[in-house]
């Protein structure tokens, strides 16, 4: 799910989410690191999924728990629907509920359509898309048992947009917008107080980010009117708000956070 983490600071800011209990899959690193510290801020119980680095799970888990947090660590293959079942039977095992999923988890394998083969396709559609689905399928008959639930699937402007050797991922996040909007109607003819939503964020200053050539960044950078790439705590301030009791009423939507770049055309 992550591999890598980093050092930051998790302050209780608020008590929006006090009680709740939240998975994020990829969880201690990027994004998803911050994702776990503004829904830790407002009072949620987090439970970090990772994939391989257990060393570095175990150091973003310890920099949490210092902070005052309550959380935990997960390790799993999101693209194994067995590995996603047995990591959500472990929160609710721990926590005794699941309320708030965030499927963050995703991966890159970058080439254009000509030169790319079965395995490059398969394996990012399996953890980008399939990953979601059966996190999500897993989570949810917890969640309309105890009548309350928050699903959050993160996509990308990319799934929005397409981009030139990136088919494969281009695929993957856009199909998370037709999953949303299915798990959507679908929960909430189970359930009222459940609600699926998706945040397709825009280029953000994460480690997939860190092999891009300056002047490629540069010229991406002049295709935002903010001129500047995200934050991660900018998606994450987003997460923690569909995630809010007061955002009930939001179901089914796709949050684009990218500075105003998909308005800005090709």
């Amino acid at each position: 799910m992550s591999t890598t983490t980093e050092t930051k600071t998790t302050t209780t800011t608020g008590e929006k989410l006090a009680g709740r209990v939240a998975l994020v899959t990829g969880g201690n690193r990027g994004i998803g690191a911050a994702i776990c510290r503004s829904l830790a801020s407002q009072g949620a119980a987090v439970a970090a999924g990772y994939s391989s680095n257990k060393e570095g799970a175990e150091a973003f888990l310890e920099d949490l728990l210092k902070s005052g947090a309550e959380g935990s660590i997960h390790q799993g293959n999101i693209g194994s629907a067995e590995d996603c079942r047995r990591v959500v039977g472990e929160v609710v095992e721990r926590y005794g509920q699941l309320d708030i999923l965030v499927n963050n988890a995703g991966i890159t394998i970058d080439k254009p359509v000509l030169k790319m083969d079965d395995e490059d396709w398969n394996k990012v559609l399996a953890v980008n898309l399939s990953g979601a689905f059966f996190m999500s399928k897993a989570a949810l008959p917890n969640m309309v048992e105890r009548d309350y639930g928050r699903i959050v699937n993160i996509s990308s402007i990319i799934g929005q947009r397409g981009n030139i050797g990136q088919a494969n991922y281009a695929a993957s996040k856009s199909g998370l917008f037709g999953l949303t909007m299915t798990m959507a109607r679908e929960a909430a003819k189970q359930c009222k107080n459940i609600t699926v939503n998706a945040i397709a964020p825009g280029f953000i200053e994460t480690d997939m980010l860190s092999s891009v050539p300056e002047k490629v960044l540069d010229s991406i950078r002049s295709q935002i009117p903010l001129g500047r790439l995200g934050k991660p705590e900018e998606v994450a301030r987003v997460v923690h708000f569909i995630a809010a009791d007061a955002s009930g009423y939001i179901t089914g939507q796709v949050w684009a956070v990218n500075g105003g770049m998909e308005m800005a055309g090709a």
